[in-house]
Formats: C-alpha cells, structure tokens, sequence
C-alpha cells in the first residue's frame, strides 16, 4: 500500500510554502508501509533558526487556506528542528546542522520518495540528498 492520493497533494502544497520560504532539501518520503500513523514525511533544512520559523510559518499559512491546522506542533520555540503533524503527513523542518546530525532520509532510505513536482532546483537538491544517502 502506498500514500493516499490526498496525503500525496498536501505534502505538495507544503514544499512549495517551504521552497518559497527558501528552505533547503526538500525531501518527501512515503513511510505508509511501515508507519500506521501517517502517510508521509516532508523534510525540509534552512541554515539559520530564523528561517526554519519562516518556513514553519509559510507552511502553516499555506495548509491554512485549505483549513487544515496541525494536529501537532513541537519544537517551534527553539527553531531548530520543528515538527508538524498533520495526520496524514508529518513535516520535518530542521537547522542544517541537526539534519545532518539526525538524518532520517538513512534512517528510512527503504521509503520511495515522493515526487514533489517543484521544477528542477528542487529536484536537483532532493536527487543530491539522495546520492548522498547510497
């Protein structure tokens, strides 16, 4: 079984809030397989706190508009690695340095990747993450 069509949507609208807030490595993972709680995880890194607040808050302002508000929120007052839960996907926003650090692209690289459909400097980003990962 792989994500929801929905699921699929949503994390899409949420890299493209991210990537107009210029965050970094956006990387979708269908973890429907092995997770029963979600369907996908959004990743994405910014190099300073102040940008992952922007991007927590492009991202909520976006899914917003589409009156779907976090299920969950943890993290966002040290800006450093925030979580969002939507239910149906779970949003990684992260300094660079902790994403480095965590890398949970390794720790769930058995996850197909979900195309984003962002356009080629995303794509390249997440095709790089990727290699970097094998």
């Amino acid at each position: 079984m792989s994500a929801h069509e929905q699921s699929i949507t949503l994390a899409r609208h949420a890299a493209r809030a991210a990537a107009d807030k210029l965050a970094e490595d956006i990387v979708a993972l269908d973890v429907s397989e092995r997770l029963a709680l979600t369907d996908v995880f959004l990743i994405a890194s910014a190099p300073t706190e102040r940008q992952v607040n922007a991007i927590v808050d492009g991202i909520e302002e976006e899914l917003l508009k589409q009156d779907l508000r976090p299920v969950r929120r943890e993290g966002r007052s040290e800006g450093r690695w925030v979580l969002l839960d939507y239910a149906d996907i779970v949003i990684h926003v992260q300094h660079a340095e902790d994403r480095v650090f965590y890398a949970l692209e390794r720790l769930w690289k058995d996850c197909p990747v979900v195309d984003l459909e962002l356009g080629d400097d995303a794509s390249a980003k997440a095709a790089t993450a990727e290699d970097s990962e094998a």
